[in-house]
């Protein structure tokens, strides 16, 4: 993560919609403002986390950088809210196209910078451009309230202006394309931060915009820590949607509040499953074991407690840790037998290697795993899945979001009992409830606080449904017509018809 400064040149620039013919490359890396690739006197660069070797050099973003690319949003704004919606959205489905074309490339890159094994990797970019696609069709209604003989009420949606998009490390073109479909289409501006840990293909994904978006529609600038404050505060962006860390998401609300900017927060999560004693062993633990450690547990919306009943426990147990240590290979994720790759950044894997260290400090109980790390991290920074065997409830591995292969199997024997435990967290981003019972099932779903709940699945998702988190797991909703309506001003319209 160090920074390393470096003088670059600026590249020419280039013209707008269209104007970029040249194949993309994947070598180089600039900041798109107002359709122009340019970089910075002081550059950085990330590591490999499969290899810790550094890779390529990529803009420092000064206010200047922020200032000239919210002017340009700003100017871009009327007249690209004035396209059609049905073209608007046709250059989203071309945009995905493109992006398709580019599949190997992006999914070398992505595995490169975030680690995630290859298959993963092209996976995250088919559902991004799924998302793109789907978003490029959806419907925004205008609601007639009132018709009468005296008058009509129309309730509308007007889009918000500039909007910012602060993308996470662990699905950076996914959740980048989740925010920039849902801002062009509904007629925003967006500007997009990657994170520092992971700018390469969010950089790169700009930059193939320009092609289909006219100058300051989609722009992207890439930075250090302080650039994320430089959006949060700025006067004339009029939308934040940021996916990150709950400790994080309060200090954007906090600073988006001097100038009220509209804010969507998908935050951190700490989601229970519940494994009722009727489950079918066999047909469910591949499943839960992949919604476990896929991404190496780096998604907020993984299984993070598991709560088994007790007459089935020991059975569970044996078989969930026989299916991991046969099928889930740990390693770079550029061999395609490794499913589990590095922990993405050095912070989090101290952070993750701290919550290893408490098994021998707390006595815990390991059904699997458990050993600390090679401490030779040029190696990269790889654990081994580990299953914490029915720790206390106030254990730090139950009460804390790990973000890494570690996971709490719990015993539980009353119902009313176990969505008490499985509420008993600030966090409530997902939950589930695995049952061949659906009535069964369906009830103590419906009690669980979570923003999606699933029965017999968990980590669905779907660019129709809106996704979003209670409690501390975040505010308002990302995707389908929430997810729109989250980019819009609500306008009630009052026609009379008589003078």
């Amino acid at each position: 993560m160090s920074p390393s400064a470096t003088t670059n040149g600026t590249p020419n620039a280039t013209n707008g919609v269209n104007g970029h013919t040249q194949k993309l490359g994947f070598e180089k890396f600039y900041n798109v403002i107002n359709n122009e690739l340019t970089t910075t006197s002081k550059t950085r660069h990330n590591i490999n986390p499969a290899t810790t070797k550094p890779n390529a050099e990529v803009p420092v973003s000064t206010q200047e950088d922020v200032d000239r690319a919210v002017a340009a949003a700003r100017a871009a704004f009327k007249p690209w809210s004035k396209v059609p919606l049905e073209e608007r959205g046709q250059k989203l489905r071309d945009y995905a196209d493109a992006i398709d074309s580019y599949t190997d490339d992006f999914a070398k890159l992505l595995t490169t910078e975030q680690g995630k094994p290859i298959a993963q990797s092209v996976q995250e970019i088919g559902m991004a451009t799924s998302w793109l696609r789907a978003f490029s069709t959806m419907s925004l209604p205008e609601d007639v309230v009132e018709d009468s003989e005296d008058r009509q009420v129309i309730n509308r949606y007007t889009p918000l202006g500039v909007a910012a998009g602060i993308v996470p490390w662990n699905y950076p073109i996914l959740l980048m394309c989740g925010k920039v479909a849902p801002a062009l289409y509904t007629g925003n501006t967006i500007i997009i931060k990657p994170s520092p840990y992971t700018p390469y293909s969010d950089l790169k994904l700009a930059e193939l915009g320009m092609q289909f978006f006219p100058p300051g529609v989609l722009q992207a600038l890439s930075g250090e820590e302080d650039l994320g404050p430089m959006f949060t505060t700025h006067p004339d962006i009029d939308k934040i949607s940021f996916t990150g860390s709950t400790a994080t998401g309060k200090k954007v609300m906090a600073a988006s509040a001097a100038t009220l900017k509209r804010v969507t927060l998908e935050l951190g999560g700490n989601d229970p499953a519940i494994i009722c004693d009727d489950a079918d062993i066999e047909a469910i633990i591949p499943k839960i074991a992949i919604v476990s450690f896929l991404c190496t547990s780096q998604i907020c919306m993984m299984i993070k407690r598991l709560y088994v009943h007790s007459k089935i426990y020991p059975r569970f147990v044996e078989a969930f840790c026989n299916h991991v240590k046969a099928n889930f290979k740990v390693g770079p994720g550029t061999d395609p037998d490794n499913f589990i790759g590095p922990v993405q950044n050095r912070m989090q894997y101290e952070k993750v290697k701290d919550m290893y260290a408490q098994i021998a400090k707390q006595g815990w109980k390991t059904a699997m795993g458990g050993e600390m790390p090679d401490e030779d991290t040029s190696k990269g920074f790889f654990f081994q899945p580990t299953v914490i065997d029915n720790p206390p409830d106030d254990s730090r591995i139950v009460t804390e979001e790990p973000f890494g292969p570690i996971l709490p199997i719990l015993k539980w024997e009353d119902e009313d009992e176990v969505i008490r435990r499985a509420n008993d967290s600030k966090m409530g981003l997902g939950a589930s409830v695995w049952s061949t019972d659906l009535e069964r099932a369906t009830r103590m779903a419906k009690q669980l606080e979570a923003g999606s709940v699933w029965v017999n699945s968990h980590f669905e998702v779907a660019p129709g449904v809106s996704f979003g988190g209670h409690k501390w797991s975040g505010i308002g909703t990302e995707w389908g017509v929430n997810g729109l309506k989250s980019y819009c001003n609500s306008q009630s319209l009052w026609l009379k018809k008589k003078v």
